[in-house]
């Protein structure tokens, strides 16, 4: 990030107190989420056509499912992802297209597609994905996952002070890609709500998000129909949504930038909201008391 906020990625510049909704794409037939509704080429590219008119401004296209399951090899991933890639390319010159990847050799096939950001929600598993970004000139994103081994779930895990371990973790991970040649200004930061955490973990991580703003990367939340939310008010997945949208209010008022999401025109309304009783997005009209 540089001097002034801006976070540039791709084609796109997003101003300091523009907040950007990345919707989620899944090209899996097990999504916790969508159960496969994404997984063959038309749905999928009709979901992409879907979130950038409802205003996503990223599309997150992910081939493995982050929860346990059948393995899917590094060239399953690729072939589950990289030709759409290329393909939402093709259609959308100037959306930005980011890959949720843990794993160097993919990053760079898909980064040849024409993806610019990886997100890479394990937390620098792979070492050799940060060099990937620095050699396309693509963005990154740094999340912290407990130290867990990608596609596990958390079992007694424990912190003295997660957010001070968030911080530990993601600022690491951000400065280290910075050196290695990651343009500051494409890099993002993720506390990883669920991974390696706990509910209460990531309650914790919420309500303390400004201490992740105020360390000047941009912060990026995804926190859709997760089990946190889930959990906290006893819903099943397909009822989590109100308490994603609440969360995501909290997180914006909070100083969160770029949001993951399933619902994207419902996320749109609470974050114009927010950024309107902030002061930094005038009310869409203004009729009343002027009759």
């Amino acid at each position: 990030m540089d001097g002034d906020g801006t976070l540039r990625l791709g084609r796109r510049e997003f101003g300091a107190y523009e907040p950007v909704i990345m919707a989620i794409v899944n090209r899996t037939p097990d999504s916790f989420y969508d159960r496969g509704a994404t997984f063959h080429d038309e749905p999928a590219l009709e979901r992409v056509e879907r979130a950038v008119a409802e205003g996503a401004g990223i599309i997150d296209i992910g081939g493995v499912k982050a929860g346990p399951g059948e393995e899917v090899t590094a060239a399953e991933e690729a072939r589950r992802t990289v030709g759409f890639v290329a393909e939402v390319r093709r259609r959308h010159p100037s959306v930005v297209i980011s890959v949720d990847t843990w794993r160097h050799d993919v990053g760079e096939a898909v980064c040849e597609a024409g993806a610019d950001l990886l997100n890479d929600a394990w937390g620098g598993v792979d070492p050799k994905l940060a060099e990937v970004a620095a050699r396309y000139g693509a963005g990154l994103v740094c999340t912290h996952a407990g130290g867990a081994e990608p596609r596990t779930r958390p079992h007694r895990v424990a912190y003295d002070d997660v957010m001070a371990d968030i911080l530990r973790v993601t600022r690491g991970l951000a400065e280290r890609a910075v050196a290695l040649g990651v343009r500051r200004d494409g890099i993002m930061i993720d506390p990883g709500h669920d991974f390696g955490k706990n509910t209460r973990h990531s309650l914790e991580a919420t309500r303390r998000l400004g201490e992740m703003a105020e360390t000047g990367w941009p912060v990026l939340v995804s926190l859709s129909n997760k089990d946190f939310v889930g959990e906290t008010l006893d819903r099943p997945v397909k009822e989590r949504l109100i308490g994603t949208l609440a969360t995501t209010a909290v997180s914006a008022w909070l100083g969160a930038r770029v949001y993951r999401v399933h619902e994207v025109a419902e996320t749109r309304q609470v974050l114009d909201m927010v950024a309107s009783i902030a002061g930094h997005r005038p009310p869409a009209v203004a009729r009343r008391g002027l009759a």
